[in-house]
């Protein structure tokens, strides 16, 4: 098995505790950065600008996608505009459709015009890859986020559907797939494997990137070690 050091694909850190990500900007495998609102939501934050350059100013000029939070396409925009204007090395995240579920595609298509990078995010159909694909600028960066780990959850396998959206991209250079919400460590060579950029991965799941090629009967061992271990912490007596 290849390391992850070894891999063509880019892993982002999805996160928006501030020190986990400072954290993680000195580790090599790290190439860019993205958070939402619910992620920073639960991470307390109550100053959205100010965060977004606070994190910022930690990561450098790696990529950095910060999500706008409006349901009028109108007012996405004008929030839109105003995150781009953080950075070069910034890119706005557009939800697929707003929650009544109208195509953002429009939209889209005319941030694309202004020039600015963008991240569709929340994306789970082949049809809402295709949309996408047809408003994107070819010389104008952008991230088709498909939600890889969430259709998994409904039992269907992601890797086909990620291989046949890396076949619908393929015409745009500009144009980076990226597998989001990983459930285990294998998801980043399922990734691989269909083709994708990128994958995002949260800060625990990084954690376990060091089990990698770890001999499994070593792992089997220390498992029982840690049951014993814990067990005779906890005092249990029968």
């Amino acid at each position: 098995m290849k390391s992850v050091a070894e891999l063509r694909i880019q892993i982002f850190a999805d996160g928006a505790n501030l020190g986990e990500i400072a954290n993680l900007t000195t580790n090599p495998l790290i190439q860019g950065f993205t958070t939402n609102p619910t992620l920073m939501r639960q991470a307390g934050v109550d100053d959205y600008a100010g965060f977004a350059k606070d994190m910022l100013a930690l990561v450098g000029d790696r990529p950095v996608s910060f999500e706008v939070f409006a349901d009028d396409f109108d007012d996405m925009q004008r929030q839109a505009m105003e995150i781009a204007s953080w950075g070069d090395n910034v890119f706005v995240k557009i939800p697929i459709t707003n929650t009544k579920g109208e195509a953002s595609a429009p939209l889209v298509e005319r941030l694309m015009g202004e020039g600015v990078s963008v991240n569709v995010t929340a994306i789970m159909t082949i049809d809402q890859v295709r949309d996408t694909a047809a408003v994107l600028d070819n010389g104008v960066p952008a991230v088709v986020s498909v939600f890889a780990g969430w259709i998994a959850d409904t039992g269907v396998d992601p890797v086909p559907v990620m291989a046949e959206c890396r076949d619908i991209l393929a015409d745009n250079p500009a144009a980076q797939l990226l597998w989001g919400s990983p459930r285990e460590v294998l998801n980043v060579y399922h990734a691989e494997e269909a083709g994708c950029d990128i994958i995002t991965v949260t800060h625990g799941l990084l954690a376990k990137l060091d089990a990698i090629g770890k001999d499994l009967g070593d792992f089997s061992l220390d498992t029982v070690k840690m049951f014993y271990s814990d067990g005779l912490a906890a005092g249990y007596r029968l």
